[in-house]
């Protein structure tokens, strides 16, 4: 992929994510369906082990930025899946990045895959899984998916410290936002994997902001409010036992 020199205003993020900070800038904002999705795929990717040649599901994977991202970076073959994005606009994209040997697009309901038990050495999800994952059965019914051992690691938006009242100020479908703790919690009492993480993305807040400034994006009144420090980003990893 030819590369741009990244937009002056995300100088700050290059440190924290130079994978990331090496794609242009206008092709993330081209297929963003939420704050750089790229930042957040580096950041789950530290904490899991990836190497060339697995098969990685990307769950809610939209318009494809993290799949082709996650093909190219570790050499693994992706299906890219999504339920609002369809197979064939998805297929034109990775086209176009030339990644149509690596990554292959999905269209399909998180509840009802069309995949073989065992199939998938990694899942990932990149901003999807609190839409979907809350559900007590979701996490048992999706690791199947998994071989023995293998991972599954989800980025979400959520909150610092877990909320009984949604702020005013805030999109109600921020309902669905929870603390990596929840999570954590959430994910061990099924007893089908062993979390190996559940952690804060430090001054996810703030790369928030910074991204709705270099987008230009309204509405920054959940983020800037007082109620708006209790948000941010969080990464969870587990392994099928």
């Amino acid at each position: 992929m030819p590369t741009t020199p990244p937009n002056a205003r995300v100088s700050a993020p290059l440190a924290r994510f130079p994978k990331a900070s090496a794609y242009p800038i206008e092709w993330i904002m081209e297929n963003e369906m939420g704050p750089n999705v790229l930042w957040l795929t580096e950041f789950l990717c530290e904490a899991m082990d990836l190497r060339p040649g697995m098969r990685v599901l990307d769950l809610g994977c939209g318009k494809t930025v993290s799949s082709v991202f996650l093909a190219r970076e570790f050499g693994v073959q992706v299906w890219a899946t999504d339920l609002w994005i369809s197979a064939s606009d998805n297929a034109t994209r990775i086209a176009r990045q030339g990644m149509s040997e690596s990554v292959f697009p999905i269209h399909a309901d998180a509840r009802n895959l069309p995949f073989a038990n065992e199939f998938f050495d990694a899942i990932v999800s990149i901003d999807a899984f609190e839409y979907f994952g809350t559900d007590a059965t979701f996490l048992p019914a999706i690791s199947q998916y998994l071989v023995p051992g293998g991972q599954i690691g989800i980025v979400n938006a959520g909150v610092l410290q877990e909320i009984e009242e949604l702020p005013p100020e805030w999109p109600s479908e921020f309902s669905s936002f929870h603390s990596a703790d929840w999570w954590r919690h959430h994910w061990t009492l099924p007893r089908c994997v062993e979390v190996e993480c559940a952690d804060e993305l430090p001054g996810g807040r703030d790369l928030w902001l910074l991204w709705h400034q270099i987008t230009g994006a309204s509405g920054d009144e959940y983020l800037t409010s007082s109620a708006g420090e209790n948000l941010g980003f969080h990464r969870v990893v587990a392994r099928r036992k």
